[in-house]
């Protein structure tokens, strides 16, 4: 099964907002990259807000995040194919990833962060966010430091990073929500 609302499966197990607002970055972004992949967009989208499901359940163990993950969507009916997307997505217990759906999710899982972090520089406009400013970002290891670089290249086998930066952007764009001036 491919739940209807993936949100209402989200927020039984994560309560941080910052979470829950990276799951659906990811989701967007998974979205936009699907069609450039021959992907399901719908499917690509539950995955990515779903693969993150189980991070406060198991306190950020990664030896057993996304091996819990899997279990609880089992144990909801979710299907097998995600899963499996959400159990392989922690780099920290598998690798060698090779399909496009997981390579994405590996990249977008990244990426998603990088693009909100410059968006906040920019007072929150992801609008004035650019496929070069994140680029340029990602050249600093300081700026986002728990970005991992190596995992938005993975996409690079499929596609150009600068299509990739761009479609990411624009997923993100769709979802995001300016913050509020204090």
């Amino acid at each position: 099964m491919v739940p209807d609302d993936p949100l209402t499966l989200l927020n039984e197990y994560v309560r941080s907002e910052t979470l829950i607002e990276h799951c659906i970055a990811t989701g967007a972004i998974m979205r936009s990259i699907a069609p450039h992949l021959s992907g399901d967009p719908d499917l690509w989208e539950v995955i990515g807000i779903l693969h993150d499901i189980d991070y406060e359940v198991v306190e950020g163990d990664m030896e057993r995040h996304g091996v819990d993950g899997e279990q609880i969507l089992l144990k909801m009916g979710v299907s097998i194919e995600i899963a499996e997307a959400v159990r392989k997505h922690n780099h920290h217990l598998f690798s060698g990833h090779t399909t496009p759906l997981d390579l994405t999710l590996q990249a977008a899982d990244s990426i998603s962060g990088l693009i909100i972090a410059c968006a906040l520089v920019k007072g929150g406009a992801i609008d004035e966010v650019t496929a070069k400013t994140v680029k340029k970002k990602m050249k600093d290891k300081g700026f986002a430091a728990g970005c991992d670089r190596e995992r938005i290249r993975a996409i690079e086998p499929l596609m150009d990073l600068d299509t990739f930066i761009t479609a990411a952007i624009s997923g993100v764009s769709s979802v995001w929500r300016r913050p509020a001036d204090d």
